[in-house]
């Protein structure tokens, strides 16, 4: 063991603690890294420090205590294995790993931040990604009509790749002012307070209903209530991964209307190549983001020191409407 770090845990359900541990030896193609920041992703992590989930579904594999939270920070290498070549001490990269003052990690799951980018931004790279697979699954393209509901940390991922992609009416509907404000800025062409005022919905896209509807809630029973207002033939993209699927419940509006229906989550089997590694997905967030395509400013809404972390995750729990993006600085940890 070469060093000793600091990291979140949760050693069991509603109970969150910083501990020590030790940092393993760099092998022929790792790197190891010293954390600057790293996001956090509020769903997952509350349903998993909550127990939130269904007994019978994947959550119960995945949420195993002590359960180490996060898959997205960012830091800058401090050494790098024999075998390194495209990475060197000193380079600022992002990696999907989690809530800890210094990683060690593969090589080729890292990847570089383009000088210029804001760090605490940068940070972003992990949620949307996993807004990307639905995007790649939902099939939209120029001049589509695309509804995201929910303006949370996946939902303002959803509204950038669709803006990225040339959609003509990105619309949004989520009850808060504020996160409609930031999907606007992110390019939402219009925002919708309430998913039952359908003449709204229907008006902002273009007096039609919108050709792709993706779901960003994770709330169960939310899937009810997006089935009626996607066009016939339509498409709904469950991208919001709820702790009780059973609850998710189908409409006629399936049958009779010719609806598909399609899942999308963190999983790169999902995907055809060259999509299928992080690295990619990583580095075409990053060139959007460089290029002035996805627009980050005012996501990171609440900035917590890792010892703090139990105040971090109270107020995600208390003031929802007001921790939109939660991060963790360990620049002085």
């Amino acid at each position: 063991m070469t060093d000793r770090a600091m990291r979140i845990v949760f050693p069991e359900r509603g109970r969150i603690e910083l501990e020590e541990f030790d940092v393993s030896d760099v092998g022929p193609g790792q790197v190891s890294f010293r954390t600057r920041f790293s996001l956090v992703s509020s769903g997952t992590e509350r349903i998993v420090l909550h127990g939130r989930f269904d007994a019978d579904t994947h959550w119960a594999g995945y949420a195993r205590y002590p359960f180490h939270p996060g898959y997205s920070a960012v830091g800058e290498v401090v050494a790098v294995g024999e075998e390194v070549r495209d990475l060197a001490v000193g380079d600022v990269v992002a990696a999907r790993v989690g809530h800890a003052s210094h990683h060690v990690t593969d090589a080729l799951s890292c990847a570089p931040v383009p000088s210029g980018i804001d760090l605490q931004q940068a940070t972003w790279f992990g949620l949307a990604k996993i807004a990307l697979m639905g995007a790649r699954v939902a099939e939209y393209g120029l001049g589509a009509r695309v509804l995201t509901v929910g303006a949370g940390p996946i939902g303002q991922m959803t509204v950038r790749w669709a803006h990225a992609a040339g959609v003509r009416h990105n619309v949004v509907v989520d009850p808060v002012a504020a996160r409609r404000r930031l999907a606007e800025r992110g390019g939402a062409t219009a925002s919708v307070a309430a998913l039952v005022d359908r003449d709204a919905i229907v008006a902002a896209c273009g007096h039609a209903q919108p050709e792709v509807v993706i779901d960003a809630t994770g709330n169960a029973d939310v899937f009810a209530q997006v089935l009626p207002l996607v066009a016939t033939r339509g498409r709904v993209v469950v991208l919001g991964n709820t702790g009780s699927p059973s609850a998710q419940r189908l409409t006629d509006d399936v049958i009779t209307r010719a609806l598909h229906i399609v899942g999308a989550h963190d999983v790169l089997s999902m995907l055809d190549p060259p999509w299928d590694g992080d690295r990619a997905i990583h580095d075409l967030f990053f060139h959007v983001v460089r290029t002035g395509r996805f627009d980050l400013e005012g996501l990171v809404t609440n900035v917590f020191i890792p010892s703090d972390a139990e105040a971090a995750y109270l107020a995600l729990d208390e003031h929802p409407d007001e921790t939109l993006g939660v991060c963790f600085d360990w620049t002085s940890s």
